[in-house]
């Protein structure tokens, strides 16, 4: 007879958390007659008393959702920072942030990847050389619900910032920097609310559809110190909306460091930017930012996807392409990149390698047409990029077998289809650089590729997310 669980569905529980697990998860243990009973809680962090609601009980374990922080912990630390849902470790010492990470990487390719020599292959761990104002994108709400966070409690009104953990509906305010984006621009979302309140616009209201003001996306170019902005509106207001009004008063607060300001009319239903079949003006500047990797430069659109942070993406790509070329081996002509998105990897692989043939492999189209732009004003017009699926790619173009020197792959966050991972592995690359923003789905992969002959020959962890339960994960693979 199994033991009977201690919590039900939705019940709210006081927990103290003992440990962090992967992603984040933090971690409780109850006593129990049948011992101690875990329960999940994400987002929260070692030595908190917390209000959690539970989620999923199971026999063994529950994984639960957190209400609030009853009790901080001995670790945390003050910051400065307004608290947002996307920074939910901001309190935590980097340092102590760093050991977490590595401690539950390191456990994952123990018991998913079956890789018993997790620790002793571990190469580095790879700090942010930025631990804040990283990040080169953010995207705000308007809501005519606004949520107050230290009571816990929604009203009605127009707000700007970030939405509420868990939900769609209700947004909280930003008053002030957040510690992650803009400092500049954060510190003036207040007034950009009150421009719009102050003129009589109304929120986006979620359940009821309906409101004009709905996003204000922002992409920062280090290179160039500066924004891209998009103002995201239905048009059921426009016709009291003046933007150049608008363009005046945003000037007046970003001076200069603005580089581009668009309007995007969206009246789709999803809750999302990007419209279907809106429309979208420049009201100032260009479409478009420029950032530098590496030394090579970068247009960036709104739509466009980059990487988040620049300046940590710079340390991943170096430590990949240090795996790439460590070896002498040269009686492989081809290097294939695949899932080479706006082929970033691609051209760092054609500056760091002369003799080699370097192909990027990349499903969405307008990706490969922005990397074949990105190479030729880099100069390598010779790099040849395929929109294709990778699966697709490898089965069309046999002639690659046994020609590989080494293949990059960096997939999207759900890993590799298996049917996927098995077309790569009947390609014979002699050595393979994976790259991965979820050691979960990395680890997985890893055991596969063992059952196929590849060894891990050693990894690195590089934290391009402080603050959050993100890490990523470079590891080379070499045929036995």
């Amino acid at each position: 007879m199994s033991a009977q669980r201690p919590f039900k569905k939705n019940q709210i529980v006081q927990l103290i958390i003992e440990d962090l697990g992967f992603e984040g998860k933090g971690i409780a243990r109850v006593d129990t007659e049948d011992g101690k009973y875990v329960v999940f809680v994400p987002n929260a962090i070692p030595g908190q008393q917390v209000e959690a609601r539970i989620i999923k009980p199971k026999n063994s374990f529950a994984e639960a959702k957190l209400v609030r922080i009853l009790a901080t912990s001995d670790l945390e630390v003050s910051h400065p920072y307004h608290p947002i849902p996307g920074a939910p470790y901001i309190s935590l010492p980097i340092d102590k942030q760093h050991f977490y990470k590595k401690k539950t990487t390191i456990e994952l390719f123990k018991r998913i990847g079956k890789l018993e020599e997790a620790e002793t292959l571990l190469h580095e761990f790879i700090p942010s050389p930025e631990a804040y104002h990283y990040r080169n994108k953010m995207e705000y709400s308007f809501s005519a619900v606004g949520y107050q966070r230290t009571i816990d409690e929604e009203f009605n009104g127009f707000v700007l910032g970030f939405k509420k953990r868990g939900q769609w509906l209700s947004v909280e305010q930003l008053e002030k920097d957040s510690g992650l984006f803009d400092a500049q621009l954060e510190n003036a979302l207040p007034q950009i609310a009150d421009y719009f309140r102050d003129k009589g616009f109304s929120a986006w209201h979620g359940l009821k559809r309906e409101g004009f003001c709905r996003f204000l996306t922002a992409k920062r170019s280090f290179k160039q110190n500066g924004l891209l902005l998009n103002l995201v509106t239905t048009s059921t207001e426009l016709d009291r909306f003046d933007s150049n009004d608008f363009t005046g008063f945003m000037q007046s607060i970003l001076g200069e460091r603005l580089l581009g300001l668009v309007h995007t009319l969206n009246d789709d239903i999803g809750d999302r930017p990007l419209t279907t079949d809106g429309s979208q003006k420049v009201l100032l500047g260009n479409e478009f930012i420029t950032e530098n990797i590496c030394g090579l430069d970068f247009n960036i659109s709104l739509e466009s996807f980059f990487q988040t942070n620049p300046k940590s993406a710079e340390r991943l790509y170096q430590r990949a392409l240090d795996y790439v070329f460590e070896s002498e081996e040269t009686s492989h002509p081809v290097v294939l990149d695949l899932f080479s998105g706006t082929g970033t990897i691609t051209q760092l692989l054609a500056q760091r390698s002369k003799d080699k043939r370097i192909i990027g492999v990349e499903l969405v189209a307008q990706a490969v047409a922005d990397a074949k732009k990105a190479a030729l004003a880099n100069g390598f017009p010779d790099l040849e990029f395929y929109a294709a699926d990778v699966g697709k790619f490898l089965l069309e173009h046999p002639e690659f077998t046994d020609q590989i020197d080494t293949l990059v792959m960096d997939p999207p966050r759900a890993g590799i289809a298996p049917k996927t991972l098995r077309k790569v592995i009947r390609l014979k690359a002699k050595r393979m650089v994976y790259i991965s923003c979820n050691p979960a789905t990395q680890a997985r992969d890893m055991e596969t590729l063992k059952e196929a002959g590849y060894s891990v020959k050693k990894y690195s962890l590089v934290d391009q997310f402080p603050h959050t339960s993100h890490v990523e994960s470079v590891v080379l693979f070499e045929k036995d």
